[in-house]
């Protein structure tokens, strides 16, 4: 599958488009998806050290430098009043053996509307019932054994989440302006606030019940 952006190292292509899809290349291989290919009017250079800068390694991207590929698809549009030029309107498709199954193409409506062509519409139209993956993020200070006890209890479920460390991607007063709590580590699921070390056990143990 090719899913097309106006951009590397643009705002929402970078924060949404491309993470997700990164993020949910699993479930879309796990579904039929053999490849997940990123496509944008930029040269390689800048491409190869986005994806490296996004850490998206489950994506592989294509620069469409002079953006004949686009314009081929019919998806060449004008944000010279961005001063970006020549640019890909946002879409994604899914491709079997050459040929395109469906497309999912941004309304054209003024400015950069992001409503269809992302991640989890796509899975959504290949199989509604497919199961994603939750997202985790673990605040960890080094040194810490409560840390390291959470991401061993995360990676022994299997569970994929990302580390931000204190002294390095965050302060602790950041910390506490975001948790109300002066301790670490702080643990965060599907953009809920679970808590420190024993607070993901319950939550665990909490999980497990409902399922059983």
């Amino acid at each position: 599958m090719v899913f097309s952006l106006p951009g590397a190292y643009t705002p929402t292509c970078s924060s949404t488009h491309l993470p997700r899809f990164n993020e949910l290349a699993g479930v879309l291989r796990e579904n039929g998806v053999d490849e997940i290919i990123c496509m944008s009017v930029n040269d390689a250079f800048v491409m190869d050290s986005w994806k490296k800068d996004q850490e998206a390694e489950n994506i592989s991207v294509i620069p469409d430098g002079n953006g004949e590929f686009t314009e081929g698809m019919g998806m060449l549009v004008d944000k010279s009043d961005l001063g970006f030029g020549k640019r890909s309107w946002r879409y994604s498709m899914l491709v079997k053996d050459g040929v395109i199954e469906k497309m999912f193409i941004e309304p054209d409506v003024p400015g950069d509307p992001f409503e269809v062509s992302d991640a989890d519409t796509m899975i959504d139209y290949i199989n509604p019932k497919a199961i994603k993956p939750e997202t985790v993020t673990i605040i960890t200070r080094p040194g810490c054994s409560y840390c390291a006890k959470v991401k061993t209890i995360m990676d022994a479920r299997g569970m994929a989440y990302e580390e931000i460390v204190v002294g390095q991607n965050i302060t602790m007063r950041s910390v506490r302006a975001i948790t109300g709590m002066e301790t670490v580590p702080q643990v965060f699921i599907n953009g809920d606030h679970i808590g420190v070390s024993e607070d993901l056990v319950q939550h665990m143990s909490h999980v497990d019940r409902n399922a059983a």
